[in-house]
């Protein structure tokens, strides 16, 4: 990890030593190749070039901020039509502080090495926030965490075994190239190998996972890779479906749960636009009751319509077969009773979409719903049943922050502008052009490189690798008409306002911003 945390800071220093100090300064490129004055004819136009791109980008230095708290649109969505707003319960009513990872960190260990009768030393680990991010994959059968783009290539530079590094040429040799074919992969499309971890919980299972098999290889211990997954999976799935994680919460809300008014503020602006609330969470009422009573007060059951715990999303949009079953909170059991109508105050267990729909007549683009797991919240409402959704992002502001910076900014533009000059100049054939090209290849990647070690280290952002969209912004942009960081970012709006997905160029057009 030192090592990695050590060449990432180094880049960090050589690249702002060079690029970022002539960006603010206005000096001249940097590449030694360029200021050469002995160059041929060709080189020297090209060296022309990129002289006069990098000049208009210092000279257009403009510093353009986005909003952290904006809601961004992927489809358009006008809320003037929306009639019923629906939400999840964990990570979108209920922000949860970072101290809930460390938790799972620590109870998943626990269980690996009580339950799973693991090496007692992995009771030593301690978590790293800073390693992975949400969407990433993992290849079960070789033990490989990375990330994948929207076309499902490895981005290079991305792939670790264990806690290392895996190196490009390994990477091409094991996949036969950086592509990973459709059967192979898993979660949502396929059975294959590939399992993505894209809930708000994966980051700890994730860090568990690759610090186990760091342990192993350290330790010289023999493992299969498939097995190491399933047991971890099982250890942190387990401390969810055992109660030991929400009782743990329940314990000290104060520590795992935020806390404030906007939530409530939110609700109550919605019900007096006459707009229809229900709850459908996997979570079950007594966690769920705890947790919204310290957020809003013992009266938040009025606030909606319907509220449904125990849903077994995605089962829920999908199974026919299991029936809704009223909740009593104050005997803590089910009826047996047939659920004919959905009534304001009871509380309902299970149940299904189909059921739903024939109880309320909600249906279709009336109905908005927020969650912040892709594929068990949005996907089938989005997809099946053409409901709206919105899709809860908490790393988006943190994202927002970093890409906010000049650095990023600057970075970013000269990146783009430096890879035109590479396109563009290819069919140049003298050899002094393609040592130019070269040289300005080694600095895109460079440049590359930085631009991902802004976000993280090992993995970059959640939603870019390079210049592709990753597997999981892609699916993103299918699932979710809407997304933000925070559910309280809609107080921002009216609730008539329309959300329009920014234009962006194809490319066989131009872009419509573009002036170099």
């Amino acid at each position: 990890m030192s090592a990695m945390k050590s060449t990432s800071s180094a880049l960090s220093r050589i690249f702002l030593r060079t690029f970022l100090e002539n960006y603010k300064q206005n000096a001249l490129p940097t590449c030694c190749r360029c200021l050469s004055s002995a160059a041929p004819n060709p080189k020297q136009s090209w060296t022309d070039k990129y002289k006069t791109k990098k000049k208009k980008i210092q000279e257009k230095s403009e510093h353009v901020t986005v909003n952290q708290h904006a809601v961004f649109a992927n489809n358009e969505t006008s809320l003037k039509h929306i009639k019923v707003y629906g939400f999840d319960y964990d990570y979108t009513l209920a922000s949860y502080k970072q101290e809930l990872h460390s938790l799972i960190f620590r109870l998943g260990k626990d269980a690996l090495v009580h339950k799973y009768k693991y090496p007692k030393d992995i009771l030593k680990f301690e978590y790293s926030a800073e390693f992975a991010v949400r969407g990433l994959h993992y290849d079960i059968r070789k033990g490989l965490l990375m990330k994948l783009d929207s076309f499902h290539n490895i981005q290079l530079g991305t792939v670790y075994r264990g806690m290392q590094k895996v190196s490009d040429e390994e990477v091409i040799k094991l996949y036969d190239g950086t592509h990973v074919a459709l059967e192979s992969m898993n979660t949502f499309y396929g059975l294959g190998p590939m399992y993505q971890l894209v809930d708000l919980f994966a980051p700890p299972e994730m860090t568990l996972l690759t610090e186990v098999i760091e342990y192993f290889r350290e330790n010289d211990i023999q493992y299969d890779p498939e097995y190491v997954f399933y047991d971890v999976r099982g250890a942190v799935q387990g401390i969810h479906s055992n109660g030991l994680l929400h009782n743990s919460i329940l314990t000290n809300l104060e520590k795992y749960l935020e806390k404030g008014p906007k939530v409530m503020s939110l609700l109550e602006n919605l019900m007096k636009a006459d707009k229809k609330l229900f709850l459908i969470t996997n979570s079950g009422f007594p966690f769920v009751d705890a947790g919204m009573t310290y957020m809003m007060g013992n009266d938040w059951r009025d606030l909606f319509e319907v509220i449904i715990c125990n849903a077994r999303k995605p089962k829920f949009f999908n199974e026919a077969s299991r029936p809704f079953r009223i909740y009593d909170p104050s005997l803590e059991n089910v009826s047996w009773d047939r659920v004919n109508t959905l009534i304001k105050g009871k509380v309902y267990q299970e149940g299904n979409f189909f059921q739903l729909r024939q109880m309320t007549g909600w249906y279709g683009s009336k109905v908005l719903y927020f969650g912040d797991h892709v594929y068990s919240d949005l996907a089938d409402p989005s997809l099946k049943y053409g409901w709206r959704t919105g899709a809860i992002i908490p790393e988006l502001e943190t994202e927002i922050e970093k890409s906010n910076t000049l650095k990023f900014q600057g970075a970013v533009h000269w990146l783009c502008c430096l890879q035109d000059l590479i396109e563009e100049s290819q069919e140049d054939r003298d050899p002094s052009v393609t040592i130019l090209r070269n040289e300005w290849l080694k600095e895109r990647d460079e440049l590359r490189d930085y631009t991902k070690s802004l976000f993280n280290p090992h993995f970059g952002s959640i939603f870019r690798t390079y210049h592709n969209p990753t597997y999981f912004s892609r699916r993103l942009a299918r699932f979710a008409d809407i997304y933000m960081s925070d559910i309280t970012d809609l107080l921002e709006y009216s609730t008539c306002h329309t959300f329009y997905p920014r234009r962006m160029a194809l490319p066989h057009e131009h872009p419509p911003y573009s002036d170099l």
